[in-house]
């Protein structure tokens, strides 16, 4: 990843406008600051929450809250709590989706 020029930025994510992805079952907010190809965001899964696609998208990504599911379509199944985090690249390994029984709150940069 490189980051495009950009001046010392600081974001109050608490105002950035929400946008509602549904998923399987369940819901993710996001609130995304765009900056070139790179995309950073606050995301909070709601309790229930199955993403509706298998993601071939690198990431770096820190639960914040809650409990995450990385499932990966090879069958690997990684369980991360607060302070815990993973990184892929684009197409690094099978793709993974996210699930969570309780919701979470992450911190993802893509």
């Amino acid at each position: 990843m490189k980051i495009p020029a950009l001046p010392f930025t600081i974001v109050d994510w608490a105002a950035v406008e929400p946008t509602m992805h549904p998923g399987e079952t369940g819901a993710a907010t996001w609130r995304t600051l765009n900056i070139g190809d790179v995309r950073v965001r606050m995301v909070e899964y709601s309790s229930g929450y199955l993403a509706d696609h298998w993601c071939d998208r690198g990431h770096v990504l820190l639960v914040l809250e809650g409990e995450l599911e990385s499932e990966l379509k090879d069958g690997r199944r990684f369980v991360l709590t607060p302070g815990m985090s993973y990184q892929v690249s684009d197409f690094g390994d099978a793709a993974h989706r996210s699930f969570t029984r309780t919701g979470a709150k992450l911190f993802i940069v893509d």
